[in-house]
């Protein structure tokens, strides 16, 4: 990226909420914790600071099927960046002693989760629509599993996952490529290892209704969706196309008919996910209790006639050109371009540079919309309702 003086640049690790077994709940995301705590060559804070000095950032994050660690420095000093991203990456020290304290850490985290209500719907959500598969589990694990992980389980963990082979890196911003691929491969051991397979099946879903109560709670949450394409599935761009139309913006169906013309709601909008064995799509309607009754049976109209009929020829060519534009306006950040890379690698995609995802978008015609607009059939969705319990 000629315009900027920065890199992005990170390693991301096929390890993730889905290749843990029953008895390891959350161990990816607690492993991505514990890696910062120190290595051989560094401590906790030295890992921050080599960074930080140079006006430069580090950080982590976990999904259902990678760990990611990234960091973002001026170009001059990528070689400092792989260094450490190399260092607590392959070489962490793993202590007992930091197992107690990065626990507590991870267990603030699911309290903090727990205190938002729109957090808590999506998590049962994903539970109800998903029916007991790894992709409807929450990441962080729950309290109960994050308690039990031993130090033996989190060091076992990474010595099969944290590997050469398993790894993707990604870069973006004033990249020297040569200069990083001999950056990292003086750090990386000679023998890689073949990714582990997580020996899924892909999901089957349900649809049906549920209600949860929530104590305390001021709001009625309405998530409804259903299951829908992996990834790498070509029609992922016309679901996209299809969603955005449907709760994209403010100048979307759902937010017109549902918060301006009947002031049902303040936050309604659609969503769509994709992971490598299949995606999912769905919408939210948060209101107030008095005024659910009202905001459901004006969300499943919607929905139905949304499904049934899909898009227009005006409402089409307006979202390709609003999509096109969301995309080229959020990959101007490294960052976002990083992710982007990353991603293709992870799932096995090919890489599409911006021109060819806009002609891809343009190709998007009224039938294959009308197949995606299917998907959001409230007949073939699970619909969770999160409402105040009963007094």
């Amino acid at each position: 990226m000629e315009s900027v003086r920065s890199v992005a640049l990170g390693v991301w690790v096929r390890q993730g909420r889905i290749h843990e077994s029953a008895d390891e709940g959350g161990v990816s995301h607690l492993l991505e914790h514990m890696v910062f705590k120190g290595t051989e060559r560094r401590s906790a804070r030295e890992l921050a600071w080599e960074l930080e000095r140079l006006g430069g950032s580090l950080d982590a994050y976990t999904t259902h099927e990678a760990t990611a660690y990234h960091a973002r420095v001026p170009a001059e000093d990528v070689c400092v960046a792989v260094d450490v991203l190399c260092d607590l990456v392959l070489h962490p020290l793993l202590r007992s002693s930091d197992l107690a304290i990065e626990r507590e850490v991870v267990l603030e985290e699911i309290v903090s989760a727990e205190d938002d209500p729109e957090d808590v719907a999506f998590e049962h959500h994903a539970r109800f629509l998903y029916d007991g598969h790894a992709y409807g589990e929450p990441i962080f694990g729950s309290r109960a599993s994050v308690e039990a992980l031993s130090i033996d389980t989190i060091r076992s963990v990474h010595e099969r996952s944290y590997r050469p082979g398993n790894l993707v890196i990604a870069a973006a911003g004033a990249v020297d490529h040569e200069q990083i691929v001999d950056a990292f491969a003086r750090r990386f051991p000679d023998e890689a290892s073949a990714p582990p397979s997580n020996g899924l099946s892909a999901p089957v879903g349900v649809a049906g209704i549920r209600r949860v109560e929530r104590a305390a709670a001021r709001q009625t949450h309405i998530i409804t969706g259903g299951l829908t394409v992996p990834y790498r599935d070509p029609l992922r761009y016309a679901i996209v196309v299809t969603s955005t139309a449907l709760g994209g913006g403010m100048s979307s169906r759902l937010f017109q008919h549902i918060r301006e013309e009947r002031g049902l709601a303040y936050s309604v909008y659609s969503f769509q996910g994709f992971f490598a064995a299949m995606g999912h799509v769905g919408t939210y309607v948060g209101t107030r209790p008095e005024a659910a009754d009202e905001a459901r049976g004006a969300l499943l109209t919607e929905l139905s006639t949304f499904a049934a009929n899909g898009l227009d020829d005006d409402e089409l060519a307006d979202t390709r050109g609003q999509l096109k534009g969301q995309i080229l306006i959020s990959l101007e950040s490294p960052t976002a371009r990083m992710n982007r890379l990353a991603g293709t690698a992870v799932y096995g995609h090919e890489y599409r540079s911006l021109d060819e995802v806009a002609r891809r978008i343009d190709r998007v015609d009224l039938e294959g919309c009308r197949r995606a607009a299917a998907f959001f059939d409230p007949e073939r969705s699970a619909t969770l309702e999160l409402v105040p319990a009963a007094d």
